[in-house]
């Protein structure tokens, strides 16, 4: 019986030699299935298409774009005439008022510590701290992070700088001694990393970002959205019916690129000349300092600042300045410390940091 079993069992596999496909399928298809031809079909596809994009093509898709300053040689006068031509309504202006005068490049650290120091100052007042500050570190060339961090609370306070102004003093020089930033790297970043690198100082905000771009280290593509003297040129130099917001301004100002520092200089004089405050007359004279130019203007954004506020004031954060320009870290001491940032301003004057 086994015998004719197993005969059975090899005439099956042998005695058919020309059996057709069709008898040996059903003893394939009921054998379970070893892979999934799918999924390696798709690994291979995948390996394929990376292989062909050598390493060295993706990582060099965005290359790395630095402008040239605007005390490069020429550079100002290429952007005047690019300006010129590239806007009609702001041709007139360029005719009209004198070009920027452009400094000497000053240290970076240097320049922003001055440009803290006098912050809610008038330039008299500030240029007297300033000048106590420089005898206390022993010259310009002695204004480095390592003295700028030996000096106490109460020896800057001896020569009139406050508390709050102080710790913004020692939180930038901390910032350098631990290597966040130095004087190269801010003169080597872009505008876009040096924003958001510097806004990381306490006491420094958005437009004191801006200004320190433009007149000390002559960026050449620098729009200050929150200047309101700024919005008030655009507003009235395209004959809108509505100040612009912030978030308008890029927009608005397209056409001024690669050279939106230089027409903001001319949109400041526009603006001046038709009646702003005489207190910032002293931007428009070329023959003045661009810092005093800087600082004056300084000033006179925060007088602007102020006169906004009191229309516009968010009933919840009433002391900051309108679209939270300043973060809540851009006050002088008296005001943020009497003040909680819940309040809304009372009849008393808040002072203002940029």
């Amino acid at each position: 019986m086994a015998e004719e079993s197993e005969s059975a069992s090899n005439t099956t596999a042998t005695t058919n030699p020309s059996t057709d496909a069709i008898d040996v399928v059903p003893l394939q298809a009921h054998s379970p299935p070893t892979k999934l031809p799918s999924r390696p079909r798709k690994i291979r596809k995948l390996s394929n298409t990376d292989a062909s994009l050598p390493r060295t093509q993706i990582t060099s898709i965005v290359p790395r774009i630095v402008s040239r300053s605007l005390s490069c040689e020429g550079e100002l006068e290429l952007a005047i005439n690019y300006l010129k031509s590239s806007d009609p309504l702001l041709s007139p202006l360029i005719e009209t008022y004198p070009p920027p005068t452009l400094e000497l490049f000053q240290p970076p650290f240097l320049a922003l510590t001055k440009s803290i120091l006098f912050q809610q100052l008038a330039y008299k007042a500030g240029s007297s701290i300033y000048t106590r500050f420089i005898s206390l570190c022993g010259g310009e060339s002695n204004v480095v992070p390592d003295m700028v961090l030996g000096l106490t609370p109460q020896q800057l306070r001896q020569i009139g700088v406050s508390a709050r102004k102080a710790s913004y003093l020692h939180d930038l020089a901390r910032k350098y001694q631990n290597g966040i930033l130095s004087d190269k790297s801010i003169v080597d970043m872009d505008d876009k990393s040096l924003f958001t690198m510097l806004t990381m100082v306490n006491g420094i905000g958005s437009w004191s970002v801006h200004m320190f771009m433009i007149f000390s280290l002559h960026r050449p593509d620098v729009l200050p959205i929150h200047d309101l003297g700024i919005r008030k040129g655009v507003k009235m130099l395209y004959g809108l019916e509505d100040l612009p917001r912030p978030s308008q301004m890029d927009q608005l100002c397209e056409k001024w690129k690669p050279y939106r520092s230089v027409a903001s200089w001319y949109i400041w004089r526009f603006v001046e000349a038709k009646g702003a405050n005489s207190k910032a007359n002293v931007v428009g004279n070329s023959d003045v300092s661009l810092q005093q130019q800087m600082l004056s203007m300084q000033q006179h954004h925060q007088q602007q600042q102020h006169q906004s506020n009191q229309q516009f004031l968010d009933p919840i954060n009433g002391i900051l300045n309108v679209g939270g320009l300043w973060k809540g870290k851009d006050h002088e001491e008296g005001g943020l410390q009497k003040c909680s940032g819940l309040q809304p301003v009372t009849a008393k004057k808040k002072k203002q940091r940029i």
